[in-house]
């Protein structure tokens, strides 16, 4: 008996993972005729910058400490206001 956003959803396995709602869904790039694939890798590469997805690999690819995100966010908040700060002026 499935139960929850896989139920009743035809077509679905139970271990299918649905990916609506997180944000995350495949980027698919079709090769043109006559398109060398070095020219199509980097479509695909430019597509995945701009979804933010090599950037959320190299953020989740080692562990980052509480009081190091703590203080990285805050690092960001300052420079955010300096910014705001100098545009104003």
């Amino acid at each position: 008996m499935l139960i929850g956003p896989q139920a009743g959803v035809p077509g679905r396995t139970p271990h299918e993972k649905s990916t609506e709602g997180t944000g995350f869904g495949m980027i698919r790039v079709d090769a043109r005729s006559g398109e060398p694939l070095e020219k199509t890798l980097r479509r695909f590469k430019k597509q995945c910058e701009k979804e933010g997805l090599t950037k959320d690999i190299k953020k989740t690819s080692y562990y980052e400490k509480p009081s190091e995100r703590r203080r990285r966010r805050i690092r960001n908040s300052i420079r955010k206001i300096l910014k705001e700060k100098i545009k104003s002026a």
